[in-house]
């Protein structure tokens, strides 16, 4: 485990990853499981070091709205907000990529924000990139129309895959965006038109210049 944490989690002290290779165990995830649930209260942190991740929010009927990804070396931010304040998860993270995960026990993160600077440093900075992503997606909700939220979206999920090529359904767009698949096909239909992408059966094509 040792050389995976140095690889993925560079800022991480000598000290601190000798810690992590001691207290923490190694999970693997296939795509398509979920990893937390709506509910759930958690015991541990969750440090991503292969595959990728997708956390939503879900309302009072089920209904999944897309907020980020989590991908290797990165931690998933309401793990440990959660596992601190011992509280219920507010969300569900499911793998799209098979995963594998650190899992950190709560005792031991606690110890390491007093005793490891490298640690202490990375949950602030998970903090804070967490935040600024939700207030895109608040933002994204508040002050842009359904077709600025689609080209919004696609960005979003470009950067991390980074490809041009998304390999999701209509349906799922629509799903993930809480509306319906009939306005992101037209949508997508005149995204296309002006050129921004190309549509194909199994795929949606970004052209390299949608900023």
């Amino acid at each position: 485990m040792k050389d995976i944490i140095k690889k993925q989690f560079p800022n991480f002290s000598p000290q601190l990853i000798e810690e992590v290779e001691q207290n923490a165990t190694l999970h693997s995830l296939k795509a398509g499981e979920v990893m937390m649930r709506s509910g759930q209260y958690i015991k541990s942190t969750v440090l991503i070091v292969k595959g990728k991740l997708k956390v939503f929010r879900e309302d009072e009927d089920g209904g999944e709205f897309f907020m980020y990804y989590l991908q290797p070396g990165q931690a998933c931010a309401i793990s440990m907000i959660c596992a601190t304040k011992q509280e219920t998860s507010q969300i569900m993270a499911k793998v799209v990529e098979d995963a594998e995960l650190v899992m950190i026990p709560l005792q031991v993160m606690e110890k390491w924000m007093a005793t490891h600077r490298s640690w202490y440093e990375f949950v602030i900075e998970t903090y804070r990139r967490r935040f600024e992503e939700v207030l895109m997606v608040i933002d994204s909700i508040a002050f842009k129309a359904m077709d600025e939220r689609l080209e919004f979206y696609l960005k979003k999920h470009q950067d991390a895959c980074g490809c041009n090529d998304i390999k999701l359904s209509h349906q799922e767009i629509a799903s993930e965006l809480n509306t319906s698949r009939e306005v992101i096909s037209r949508l997508l239909k005149k995204m296309e038109q002006r050129g921004i992408v190309n549509l194909h059966r199994s795929h949606i094509e970004i052209i390299p210049n949608l900023k």
